[in-house]
């Protein structure tokens, strides 16, 4: 699916440049898809320094969370909970502590790193599968759940956004929040309609009420501050709830007589593999992303949605950051090459990069995720998981709009 993806962003762009080149008389259009590939390739570069270091930095402290027992007692807390949304896992089962560190690696914004854990709780689910060849019910949940990416701290926003020049790399924090928890909220119901999960079980309810309280009774609170009160709040969270993180993380390794420097590092050389493979993706899908840009392939498709925005009488600004929501469900690289190239084209601190930033944030990469993770068990039919993640991903692109609009319109 990769390999169509980005074979068809250079088919696509040579399409456009022979039209602009042939109709309308452009020929400088070749050496700015050329001059392109040069700078996406260093800027490939760039970005990829600094995420060496975000990483690095987040896989070291997670291993000191690993080591504190705080993954071991997050499953503990979650059991009773999975035991009900997964009634074919049974209670204890390994997949489940894995499940829980995966969906602290994406809570973080830790894409990158939730999936190697991500295909390890995989694996688990499929030693329970009766019938290898077909996703069950717990894998399609974990799968998309997955797909929807609940959020709570986009560490690799930041970096984006940081990397870019932002003003506040942090101004996105509480927009990628609700979003993130629209898409989560769509692909589990998606799921629970589907599969027929008693949500209002006792124990279930007990889990999630509180939280979609809490996060009602939240928006209601945002819902009486200024746009300029939202900004500033969004900076202040965001920036509190990540470095208490990590003095919490560290109090508790502390306390546990656990060797924090020992772990971190430990922890710091799997990030530093991680971060050190992404590198070639990241060079294929900026430089592809890059000549379509040069071509005027993704400005005519873009245009083409403006027309009919505004031929409703809708607002268009939004527009400039599709590029991020149509590539997402393919390709995680495509996205974040999609995004770093809005923050480049359009200003990082712009409305629509700070759409693109959000979007980033609040969904996760649909076909890819079910490629990998599938494929790495060998599921060759998904069932209802395609449908329900599509459901929860394009919640997520809408509730990333509406609340831009809210925050920053």
């Amino acid at each position: 699916m990769l390999n169509g993806l980005w074979l068809g962003f250079f088919l696509t762009a040579a399409l456009a440049a022979m039209v602009r080149w042939l109709v309308g008389g452009e020929a400088a259009v070749f050496a700015a898809m050329v001059e392109s590939l040069f700078a996406m390739a260093k800027l490939s570069v760039e970005v990829m320094v600094l995420l060496f270091g975000t990483l690095t930095l987040w896989l070291g402290f997670l291993r000191i969370a690993e080591a504190a027992g705080l993954v071991a007692w997050l499953a503990r807390m979650l059991g009773p909970l999975f035991r009900r949304l997964m009634p074919g896992v049974p209670a204890g089962h390994p997949a489940l502590g894995l499940i829980t560190m995966n969906f602290a690696a994406n809570a973080l914004g830790l894409d990158n790193a939730a999936t190697p854990i991500g295909l390890k709780a995989m694996r688990e689910l499929q030693t329970l599968n009766p019938e290898p060849r077909t996703a069950s019910n717990a894998q399609i949940l974990f799968l998309v759940l997955n797909a929807s990416s609940l959020t709570l701290l986009p560490v690799s926003i930041f970096m984006y956004r940081a990397q870019q020049g932002a003003a506040d790399p942090t101004l996105v924090f509480l927009p990628i929040l609700l979003a993130t928890s629209a898409s989560t909220l769509a692909g589990l119901l998606a799921v629970a309609l589907v599969q027929r999960l008693r949500l209002w079980d006792p124990v279930v309810l007990a889990y999630l009420l509180p939280g979609a309280l809490a996060l009602a009774g939240f928006m209601a609170f945002l819902g009486t501050l200024s746009a300029a009160a939202l900004s500033s709040l969004s900076s202040l969270l965001g920036n509190l709830v990540l470095f208490g993180l990590i003095v919490a993380f560290l109090a508790i390794g502390a306390w546990r007589r656990v060797e924090v420097y020992e772990s971190f590092v430990e922890g710091a050389k799997e990030g530093f593999d991680v971060a050190r493979n992404l590198l070639p993706y990241l060079v294929a899908m900026l430089c592809a992303v890059g000549v379509l840009r040069a071509s005027g392939a993704l400005d005519i498709v873009l245009a083409g949605i403006r027309f009919m925005v505004e031929f409703l009488g809708w607002d268009a600004r939004f527009v400039d950051a599709l590029p991020t929501a149509l590539v997402k469900p393919f390709s995680g690289s495509a996205a974040r090459a999609m995004l770093i190239e809005t923050m480049q084209s359009q200003g990082v601190d712009s409305f629509p990069a700070r759409v693109a930033a959000t979007i980033q944030g609040s969904t996760e990469t649909t076909f890819y995720v079910l490629a990998v993770y599938f494929g790495a068990v060998g599921i060759q039919r998904a069932r209802h998981a395609v449908g329900c993640a599509l459901a929860a991903e394009l919640a997520g692109v809408l509730a990333a709009i509406a609340v831009c609009y809210w925050f920053f319109g």
